[in-house]
């Protein structure tokens, strides 16, 4: 074969090697993404569900963080998650009545404190009740407002009624009422021993009396017309037991009730 003949079949080896490289890239750009698990939370679950997620197999979690209330709200607009976990157990037992969620199961507790900044001189529930302490608390209709609602309902009179005057701010979640405590917006707020936890060390918690400490309760459930269903309630069995289970203790939520089976 002439130089000028071995060089034309080189060059169409070169081409064909070339298509072929070209051909298996193409293939692989076009594999199909991650399967994406979207997840409706209340915000105090936020750092407890982050660490979950990265222990999580099978799926990319979407997540989506607010009060209670909202997220409710949303389903019950039209909005069809795969999972919903509340801060009690009312909302999720509503969605289930009303169809949009699969039978919620109850998965953690959690405590009710009086948060102050770690410097604070604050140092116990009756301080907050004193003239000039700002306080900031949950809106009527979330849980962690309804929850602290309850435990000023039940203080002596005099002390109820003097945080009730303090009120500063009423947030649309506990993050919220976190957030105003940390950037010194307020003296004290009711949030979860979780969120002092999560604070890194600038919330201080003080325990509220027993006699006037409220169940606090966390209620889940798959949606019912959830995208990903298997993977729905795979998520959900973590968080009783496994990695879920694992990252709820980890950020000092309680497990939950025992016997508790069902929202």
């Amino acid at each position: 074969m002439s130089g000028r003949g071995s060089l034309v079949v080189v060059l169409a080896l070169t081409v064909l090697g070339v298509s072929g490289c070209g051909s298996d890239n193409s293939t692989s750009s076009t594999a199909d993404p991650a399967t994406t698990l979207v997840v409706f939370g209340a915000s105090s679950l936020e750092p407890a569900f982050e660490a979950y997620a990265d222990r999580f197999p099978g799926a990319e979690i979407e997540y989506s963080f607010a009060g209670s209330d909202t997220l409710a709200a949303q389903i019950q607009q039209g909005v069809k998650p795969d999972v919903y976990a509340a801060a009690n157990t009312t909302y999720p037992d509503d969605l289930y009545k009303d169809g949009l969620l699969e039978k919620p199961t109850v998965f953690a507790t959690n405590q009710l404190v009086l948060a102050v900044p770690a410097d604070s001189e604050i140092d116990s529930v009756e301080g907050v009740a004193e003239p000039g302490v700002s306080v900031a608390i949950g809106a009527e209709g979330v849980p962690v407002g309804d929850y602290t609602r309850e435990v000023i309902g039940s203080l002596p009179r005099a002390e109820g009624d003097g945080i009730l005057d303090n009120v500063a701010s009423e947030e649309p979640d506990v993050a919220g009422i976190a957030g105003k405590l940390t950037q010194g917006a307020v003296d004290a707020g009711f949030v979860y021993i979780s969120d002092v936890a999560a604070s890194g060390g600038e919330l201080r918690a003080l325990e509220l009396p027993a006699d006037v400490s409220p169940d606090v309760s966390y209620g889940v459930g798959v949606g019912a017309e959830a995208a990903e269903p298997a993977l729905a309630r795979q998520f959900v069995e973590g968080l009783l037991e496994g990695a879920g289970a694992d990252a709820l203790t980890a950020n000092e939520f309680g497990p939950p009730p025992s016997g508790a089976a069902g929202g």
